[in-house]
Parts: structure tokens; C-alpha cells; sequence
């Protein structure tokens, strides 16, 4: 089996306990930072939305609020057991569609969404896979709109931390440096201004990054 087979029936089987995961990872079980990333989300009525690595889909709702029906907002990911939990969620609205898509290669034309966003699963691709997925993410952005990823800061206490710091470790020594020590210049090779905001829990930060106009 594959390095990206072995992933995907991971996250197949990950689905199923996943938002709890998250839950109690960043002390949110409303869902509450989900909402605060749509909110913060530089979007309006009509706009073109899309979330990468959306898992369960819990943000698309927010987001397809936003952008109310005469919008599109788009959840894309490669497993198709979270797809089928997000689905669920999804069923109902008019606006908010899945996706079966690796990140790394986004089938969308360029300069076609309003915004990106992307929630507590950027740190868990490759170090490569990270840096074709910023390329992506820039080239099916429209001039001038944001990308905005939200990502677990890291926890006070020591256990949790060392589970986070196993996490970046996955990505390649290399990169987890980089992110730990040069996050922001990380992002700054690709877009034309980044800047951070933390979440109401104080758990979890948002990194905002638009692209050059």
C-alpha cells in the first residue's frame, strides 16, 4: 500500500471519531471556532468558496450562510469517509457541494474563488505537499482574495504538545522547523500580506493571507 493509500484509509477510519477529536483538542465542542473562521471570512452574497481538506464539513454550513444562495461554497477531500460524514451535513443546503479531490492538484480554473479556507489540516500534509498546495491555492484564487487557514496553537500542556509537535514531525523535520520557527515567512513566499489572529478559545490561530492584486 502506498504512502497516500495508507492516508487515505487512515482518515477513512479517522472520520468516525474525528469531530470529537477536534473538540477536545482545541476546548471547542460548540463549534464555536468554526463559526469565528467563517465570520472573519472576507465574503459576501454571491461569492465562490472553497474549503480545502474539509473532513466532516462542519465549516462549510457557516460559510454557506455567507454567501447565502445565490453563492457557491465547495468542500474538497481526498477521503472519502470524511466526505460521507460531511455529506450528511451538507444534504440540506442549496449552496455547499463535496468534492473528492487531492489538494495538491485542485481540479478549479484559475482565479475562481472569492476565498480559500482550510481548518486544522494544513499541518497534517507532507512538507512537499504543503508548498503545492500553497502554489494551488494562490493560482484558483482571484487577485486581490484571501486564503485563511486556522491551525491548533500550541497547547500549555506538555502531553498534548508533544502529541502537536509528533504531528509537525510527520511533515519532514525540515518543514515542521520551518512552521515552528518561520510560519509567517512561510506564508509570506506566496501572498502579498499575512497577518495572525487568534481564535476566541486561545487554542487556535488563523493565519489571514491575501493574495497580490
Amino acid at each position: 500500500m502506498s504512502g497516500k493509500s495508507y492516508r487515505r484509509k487512515y482518515y477513512d477510519v479517522f472520520s468516525k471519531i474525528y469531530d470529537r477529536f477536534v473538540a477536545l483538542h482545541s476546548k471547542d465542542t460548540q463549534s464555536n471556532i468554526r463559526e469565528f473562521l467563517a465570520n472573519i471570512t472576507p465574503i459576501s452574497r454571491g461569492d465562490r468558496v472553497l474549503d480545502i481538506c474539509t473532513g466532516t464539513g462542519t465549516l462549510l454550513l457557516y460559510l454557506s450562510r455567507k454567501v447565502s444562495d445565490r453563492g457557491l461554497v465547495i468542500g474538497a477531500d481526498f477521503s472519502r469517509g470524511m466526505l460521507e460524514v460531511a455529506k450528511q451535513k451538507v444534504q440540506f443546503s442549496d449552496n455547499a457541494f463535496l468534492v473528492e479531490s487531492d489538494v495538491a492538484f485542485l481540479p478549479f480554473k484559475s482565479a475562481s474563488f472569492d476565498a480559500v479556507t482550510c481548518s486544522h489540516a494544513f499541518y497534517e500534509l507532507k512538507g512537499d505537499v504543503q508548498d503545492q498546495v500553497l502554489k494551488d491555492i494562490v493560482r484558483i484564487l482571484k487577485p486581490g482574495k484571501p486564503f485563511l487557514m486556522m491551525e491548533h496553537d500550541l497547547p500549555e500542556n506538555k502531553f498534548v504538545r508533544f502529541l502537536l509537535y509528533i504531528r509537525f514531525f510527520s511533515m519532514g523535520a525540515k518543514k515542521a522547523i520551518e512552521i515552528l520557527k518561520h510560519e509567517k515567512e512561510m506564508l509570506e513566499k506566496y501572498f502579498h500580506s499575512v497577518k495572525k489572529v487568534e481564535t476566541p478559545t486561545g487554542r487556535s490561530k488563523v493565519w489571514i493571507c491575501y493574495k497580490g492584486g
